[in-house]
């Protein structure tokens, strides 16, 4: 027996929502990404207001304020994949795969980040906004 086309309307927005539900971003963990030295080396290279967080870069841009700067949309693309806006960058594109040299054969193919962390991300950074005087 097949499914009827009210079902089927509603078998796909249930997954729709919940896609878009995995996909919401969660400004703490992002928070925890960007401080990790192991895992997303952010502060190696960006200062970024996370006092606790000692010996930060000064290479790249202060995320301070970051959220004011740019959007969501903006900020996700810089993360996936920052060599599509500035092709001598020197940070690397968290989710790009294809077109990269010098990769080691255990994380060839491999994304640095899930699409879940880049979300994270991108949440806690819209989180740093400039302050008010």
């Amino acid at each position: 027996m097949g499914l009827t086309p009210l079902y089927r309307f509603l078998l796909a927005l249930a997954l729709a929502v919940g896609t878009a539900q995995a996909q919401q971003g969660h400004p703490d963990s992002g928070r925890a990404i960007v401080a990790n030295r192991q895992l997303g080396l952010c502060l190696l290279c960006h200062p970024a207001p996370i006092p606790e967080e000692r010996f930060q870069g000064n290479l790249a841009p202060d995320l301070a304020g970051v959220g004011d700067r740019y959007t969501p949309a903006q900020l996700r693309q810089r993360i996936a994949d920052s060599s599509a806006i500035n092709p001598g960058t020197i940070m690397p594109s968290y989710r790009k795969t294809s077109g990269l040299t010098r990769v080691a054969p255990a994380h060839r193919d491999k994304p640095l980040f899930t699409e879940q962390q880049v979300e994270d991300v991108v949440a806690y950074l819209m989180t740093l906004r400039e302050e008010k005087k």
